[in-house]
Formats: structure tokens, sequence, C-alpha cells
């Protein structure tokens, strides 16, 4: 599975911040290597300079194999917090998506 991770011009891209995010990332799909090729990782600062509840966003879109695209975001005081909720989130979708496909005999 590869995983590739953008962000915006407000966020520095540190090398802590991008291995957190992949390892996130993994260890998330881990259960799905087989079905998911790709995971899109997209990191926002909403506000820039200023500060405020909810500005980081995380972004993320899994490429599943024989199927559309899905993505989720989650919004979050920090972008650990973004970046792990959007991780859930994701994981949520793909289990729902794939059990779907796996019941209609894809």
């Amino acid at each position: 599975m590869h995983v590739e991770i953008n962000t915006d011009n407000h966020i520095e891209g540190k090398e802590g911040l991008l291995t957190h995010v992949e390892d996130v990332v993994r260890k998330s799909m881990s259960h799905f290597s087989g079905q998911v090729t790709r995971v899109e990782v997209f990191l926002k600062d909403e506000n820039a300079a200023k500060a405020g509840p909810q500005d980081k966003k995380c972004t993320m879109e899994a490429r599943i194999s024989s199927h559309q695209p899905l993505a989720v975001s989650y919004e979050a005081d920090n972008l650990h917090t973004a970046i792990d909720g959007a991780a859930d989130k994701l994981k949520r979708a793909v289990e729902h998506t794939l059990g779907k496909l796996h019941r209609q005999g894809h």
C-alpha cells in the first residue's frame, strides 16, 4: 500500500509528522492491505497564523481495488488528533464498503 502525504503552505512537513501520519495510516489499514492500494493524506491549517478551535483538518482518501475512492475528513485543535480521527473514520468507511462489496459477491 502506497501512502502519499500532502500539506498546505501553513504546515511544516517535518519528518516526525510525516512518519507519524504514515504509521497511523498503515496501522489503521493493515487489515485491508490486500484491498487498499493507496491512501492519500491532506493536512491543512484552516486559519493559518490565527489560532482557533478545530482549525487543523486531515482528509484521507483510500483507493480500493475495483472501486471508487473513499474520502473522509476530520477537524481538530491539533494535527495529531485530526490525523487519528480521520484514520478511524477511514477504517470504518473501508470496513463498511468492503463488507457491502463482499455481500454483493464482488
